[in-house]
């Protein structure tokens, strides 16, 4: 019997893989340092517990409207509003189960046939499959570590075609934690209105930013900007709610309408305990939220000072989420105990064999040569298996 083609086209998730295969050894008793995890380590703050909990007790546990709550959608609202000076209305709003399913739905609603969308290298796992399985066609535009791994608008100009559909902008960056100025957002928004194409602005770790940076939303730079962006967000990752499984999607209305037809049809609505709960993340006390910032900022910098401390290889200082890119182009094609280093997937599973560390192979994500580690864990994780990868690198002959 043949099998769809398009589901067997899809690429298994590398980052999945080795996560597996370190849970797997962590549950043999093997003494394993993770540095893959993409989500924080943190619980979630108690005010969002405890109205998930008076939610249950209300009888909040029944079906909603398919795009969501109204309550959450204006809290939504008032969110993109006070944050981002962006104005949106009750039908330029849907609530999705993670904001994987958002970006499931964009790609739905917008490609027909071989339309091509404009990807980041590296980028997102999901993002070429989601537009693979959309019938898309995912176009790379490698970017440079000299430019903290942005686009350049040459470089766009070189992959666009009358097939392009749309743009993905990631800011904060996974997997680099890279932040888009506004100069190079305003760049951006004037080719994609030059080109007539739309932008799909992924701004999952928006509160998740580090020092003097700030995170500016393209959408929010001007008119033809604001009626050609699609805005995915969500309450997993800046409110460790990534179990709780709510994104959300902000744009033109013609196109929040698809997105909700398809979700009606797929899923129906997200978790409606998960949807009240979601209201206090975005309207409550936000200390939990401040805290876990100031632990991730106390992360990354030992992380990046650490690692430029370690010979042949190096790494940009990220501006948001809670990853760092490390570039050990400078260790392929070395050896330990008679094995070689061919390349980033090589690097991961040897050190993960040898010295009992997960790191996420830079080929996940696109970019050979690099690997990426997540500073989601404990300080005394970090400082374990950071000496555990220098210890391995000075190894390597």
């Amino acid at each position: 019997m043949m099998l769809s083609k398009k589901a067997e086209a899809i690429e298994p998730s590398l980052t999945l893989a080795i996560t597996a295969k370190a849970k797997k050894m962590k549950a043999e008793g093997i003494d394993v340092i993770g540095f893959g995890a993409g989500e924080p380590d943190f619980n979630t703050p108690e005010n969002i517990q405890e109205v998930a909990i008076a939610s249950i007790k209300k009888g909040l546990t029944k079906y909603t409207a398919a795009s969501g709550i109204t309550e959450l959608k204006d809290a939504i609202i008032k969110k993109f509003k006070d944050d981002n000076n962006l104005c949106y209305g009750q039908k330029e709003i849907i609530i999705s189960t993670g904001a994987k399913q958002c970006l499931a739905n964009v790609f739905q609603a917008i490609l027909n046939p071989l339309d091509e969308v404009i990807i980041p290298v590296p980028y997102w796992v999901s993002y070429p499959e989601l537009v693979k399985l959309a019938d898309g066609v995912p176009v790379y535009v490698p970017c440079k570590e000299d430019n903290d791994f942005k686009y350049t608008v040459d470089e766009l100009k070189t992959v666009v075609t009358e097939r392009t559909k749309a743009i993905i902008i990631n800011s904060p960056n996974n997997p680099t934690g890279t932040v888009y100025s506004r100069e190079e957002l305003v760049a951006i928004a004037e080719f994609a209105k030059e080109n007539d194409i739309l932008i799909i602005s992924d701004e999952i770790y928006e509160k998740l930013i580090y020092g003097n940076t700030s995170h500016i939303s393209i959408a929010s730079l001007n008119e033809d900007a604001f009626r050609r962006t699609i805005v995915i967000n969500g309450v997993s990752k800046s409110y460790a709610m990534t179990g709780w499984r709510i994104g959300y999607a902000a744009g033109p209305e013609n196109i929040i309408k698809l997105m909700s037809n398809i979700q009606s049809h797929t899923t129906s609505n997200p978790n409606s305990i998960a949807q009240y709960a979601s209201v206090e993340a975005l309207l409550g006390d936000q200390t939990a939220v401040n805290n876990m910032i100031k632990n991730f900022i106390e992360r990354r910098d030992y992380m990046v000072k650490t690692i430029k401390g370690i010979n042949n290889v190096s790494c940009i200082e990220p501006e948001g989420a809670f990853y760092v890119m490390v570039n050990i182009s400078r260790l392929i094609n070395k050896e330990v105990d008679g094995e070689i280093i061919k390349d980033s997937l090589e690097f991961s599973r040897i050190l993960l064999e040898k010295e009992r560390v997960a790191v996420i192979p830079g080929s996940a994500f696109g970019l050979e040569n690099y690997i990426r580690l997540s500073y989601a864990t404990s300080m005394t994780n970090i400082e374990k298996g950071l000496e555990r990868i220098k210890t391995f690198v000075e190894r390597l002959a």
